[in-house]
């Protein structure tokens, strides 16, 4: 005891120190405060570059119009006599037939179609549940999106497409990916766009990664809808 009275403008600075690198650790490089606070989002249906937004209510019959009639068209419903002398031959005056054009029908808008999906599961201890879908408006663009989702918080991570099946070996969903950037909350619904030349028929499992540790906290399988 009387060495720490002695010693204590030494002791003071050191457990300072010590502290300090526990509390770096633990938050600046483990992250553990993002366990226990939730990032929670509630993004809309994606935009597409076409101008259609997932969940919009499209039309079920296309517009049509008819083109005006022609002011002689209505002049041919009667026909004036003539006003010749009593007793004269009257001719009908007929007009000529006038062509319409035809009707004009406007395009069908794009419509969003579901072109594959999948259910999350956990992966280790970390909990994982919700539905991925990959929705297309017949174009090239597509998005990923995540519909009540909730998986657990932790530092960097990230959405991956990967070739691994979703119950694969944890190790193994870094070894073929596309990154498709940070994961925009651990509860909620939320959009990522896929890049058109990004095959999903090989990178068919959706993965959130937790990049600074390497491991999996959920993933999904992507299976094709039938059209």
């Amino acid at each position: 005891m009387s060495w720490i009275r002695s010693n204590l403008k030494i002791v003071l600075p050191v457990t300072a120190l010590v502290l300090g690198g526990l509390a770096f650790l633990a938050f600046g490089v483990f992250g553990v405060h993002t366990l226990f606070i939730d990032d929670e989002v509630d993004e809309a249906g994606p935009v597409f570059d076409s101008g259609v937004v997932a969940g919009d209510v499209l039309a079920d019959e296309p517009v049509t119009t008819d083109a005006p009639a022609s002011t002689a068209a209505a002049a041919a419903t009667e026909a004036p006599s003539s006003t010749g002398a009593p007793g004269a031959n009257e001719e009908a005056l007929v007009a000529p037939p006038v062509e319409t054009a035809p009707p004009v029908t406007e395009a069908p808008a794009p419509q969003i179609v579901t072109v594959a999906q999948g259910s999350f599961i956990p992966r280790g201890r970390y909990s994982g549940e919700g539905t991925a879908l990959v929705l297309n408006d017949g174009s090239e663009q597509r998005f990923l999106r995540f519909e009540n989702f909730s998986t657990d918080n932790g530092p960097d991570l990230n959405v991956y497409l990967t070739t691994s099946d979703a119950n694969a070996d944890g190790g193994t969903f870094d070894d073929e990916f596309v990154d498709l950037g940070t994961l925009k909350g651990n509860i909620g619904d939320q959009n990522y766009e896929i890049p058109p030349d990004v095959d999903l028929s090989v990178y068919d499992t959706v993965v959130v990664w937790c990049v600074r540790f390497s491991t999996p906290f959920t993933a999904a399988d992507l299976v094709a809808v039938q059209s």
